[in-house]
């Protein structure tokens, strides 16, 4: 440990401290280790189009952008041309964006109000090129940003725009570009409702128009928001929307009746893509039985939908998130030299003002505060945690946050245990996953989470509601044979159950904490040691070690995919 802490720059409470170096010189040691980018080839080499509002590192609001850029980028290493089409948001850091440049200028076919009324026009659309986190981009944006606000603001989401308006619009400027700049790529792979129109306008405009290669593939991340708009708003592509207005295309089904009646962007893109994927394979039944469907339950039921949907399960980006080479910790370690992950917890509690004890667990929340996530759980979970000696940080923000606020400010302004960190920051997320004994994600739906497996890529322990994605990564101690088990899952949505799964991790952690001090305490021999070590049944450490070499990355996800864009492409 004291090798470890050579160049450390231990941080003063108080302090924004994740915002500067965690070291001042190299680490000392090499952990071993490390993620490795090389990936098999495919023999056939695919041009895949991806249509998606995000893409990490710098457009980035939740896992969406995450998931696109890491498929994105695995599909490349493997050989194939791959490509993201995305607006061109005013608040992107242009700095960041390599080779910025312009490609070309096309007339996009657009509706705009007047009046009252929508009016058939086109709107002249400047197009360019750029390499984002090494992944090929095409940015669309008006030429004239004066003559209209689309897309602009100091946000991705909630900016001066209209949000309906803006992504009907880059649906059709995407298209747009493909058959101006004589593309005919084999997959357009679309993603959440933001794009779903590009489905509709492609089979019903665009394969009419010269651009008949494409096979379309709609991947769902979550079905939370499906995209409604009016009949007259689709005018806004440039085309009536009254032809999708049947329940076979694109009505949405709760409006019959009403004045007006109205589409489901997300309906229509099921209906009009080829394949459709959720991002787990539970949440995928869990969408097909109903219980996740919501109002586009009977859609679902249809055959001709209900077949073409299957669920793929996100992977994480190995190379961002790798404790071995993380450049944000103050140490770096891997399943086969942990050591530096007390360091982590130790610096963390040292930033945060926190007790420093080692002999403390410590349970990380890396959230939205959205209902999705389960905010009374996680309440709950802040006040379990105080009752049973464990210390309780988190980090996240959402329109939920304002209780959390309240504490942050009051109740637990500077509580030796409890930290609540109502913003976001990528480097303090960074700091906490490599911290935490337990990350906890009680989520009242989870299409898949990347928290679980990220906090799992850290050595952390996850301790998760049995629900999509969060019920394929985790496997419960207590039902699962060592080797296989990696944290611990509970089934309802009352505080019972969450104490249950919550309780039983403090346990566990605590009573190898006082089993290996009084053990240490009383033998010397290094050999009786290491053998005290192994007879432990599902150790803490064990359990730790296993997260950290669990395969988490894209690879496999990645070949699912392919597997999927071949079964569908032509030619």
């Amino acid at each position: 440990m004291r090798q470890l802490e050579q160049g450390v720059a231990w941080p003063s409470p108080g302090t924004k401290f994740w915002e500067a170096p965690a070291r001042s010189s190299p680490m000392p040691v090499d952990v071993g280790g490390g993620s490795s980018s090389v990936q098999p080839r495919d023999s056939r080499s695919l041009d895949v189009v991806h249509f998606t509002a995000e893409l990490a590192p710098i457009a980035k609001v939740g896992g969406l952008g995450d998931v696109v850029h890491g498929l994105a980028r695995t599909c490349l290493a493997r050989g194939h041309n791959v490509t993201v089409i995305m607006p061109f948001y005013e608040c992107l850091p242009q700095d960041q964006i390599e080779g910025l440049g312009f490609d070309m200028d096309i007339e996009v076919p657009k509706g705009k109000s007047w009046d009252g009324e929508i009016q058939l026009t086109t709107l002249k659309t400047a197009v360019y090129r750029g390499v984002i986190g090494g992944v090929p981009v095409i940015l669309v944006r008006p030429a004239d940003w004066d003559a209209c606000n689309l897309f602009r603001g100091g946000r991705i989401y909630g900016g001066s725009y209209n949000e309906l308006e803006s992504y009907l619009y880059f649906c059709r400027a995407g298209l747009e570009y493909l058959r101006c700049s004589g593309q005919q790529p084999h997959i357009l792979h679309l993603h959440e409702w933001q794009t779903c129109a590009a489905a509709l306008l492609y089979w019903e405009v665009y394969s009419a128009l010269g651009l008949y290669r494409p096979r379309v593939v709609l991947t769902i991340h979550n079905l939370d928001n499906t995209g409604e708009c009016r009949q007259d708003e689709f005018a806004f592509t440039g085309i009536d929307g009254e032809q999708f207005a049947t329940i076979e295309r694109a009505l949405d089904e709760r409006t019959i009746g009403h004045n007006p009646e109205r589409l489901n962007l997300m309906k229509g893109g099921m209906v009009y893509s080829n394949a459709v994927t959720t991002v787990s394979p539970t949440y995928a039944k869990e969408v097909l039985s109903g219980m996740q469907a919501g109002w586009l339950r009977s859609t679902l039921m249809r055959p001709e939908v209900n077949s073409k949907v299957r669920g793929i399960l996100n992977g994480i980006d190995v190379e961002e998130w790798d404790p071995a080479r993380d450049e944000l910790l103050p140490a770096n370690f891997s399943a086969q030299f942990p050591d530096g992950k007390a360091l982590c917890k130790k610096y963390l509690q040292r930033g945060l003002g926190l007790d420093e004890s080692p002999d403390k667990p410590v349970v990380a929340v890396i959230t939205r505060l959205v209902p999705q996530k389960g905010i009374h759980l996680i309440k709950a979970a802040l006040f379990r945690c105080l009752d049973k000696g464990a210390q309780f940080v988190l980090l996240g923000s959402g329109h939920c946050d304002g209780e959390f606020k309240a504490m942050a400010e009051q109740q637990f302004k500077d509580h030796k245990d409890i930290r609540l960190l109502v913003m976001y920051s990528e480097s303090l997320a960074h700091q906490i996953y490599a911290a935490a004994d337990i990350i906890l994600v009680p989520s009242m739906f989870e299409p898949c989470g990347l928290t679980q497996m990220i906090g799992m890529r850290y050595g952390a322990v996850p301790v998760v509601r049995k629900t999509g994605g969060l019920a394929d990564t985790v496997r419960d101690v207590d039902s699962h044979a060592p080797g296989e088990a990696n944290g611990y899952t509970f089934d309802g949505t009352d505080e019972g159950s969450l104490h249950g799964a919550l309780d039983r991790a403090l346990t566990h952690f605590k009573e190898q904490r006082a089993s290996w001090s009084e053990f240490c305490a009383t033998n010397m021999n290094p050999r009786l040691a290491l053998t005290h070590f192994k007879e432990q049944r599902a150790s803490w450490t064990e359990l730790s070690a296993t997260n950290m070499n669990t395969e988490l990355s894209w690879s496999r996800s990645s070949a699912d995919y392919v597997a999927l864009y071949n079964s569908i492409a032509m030619p």
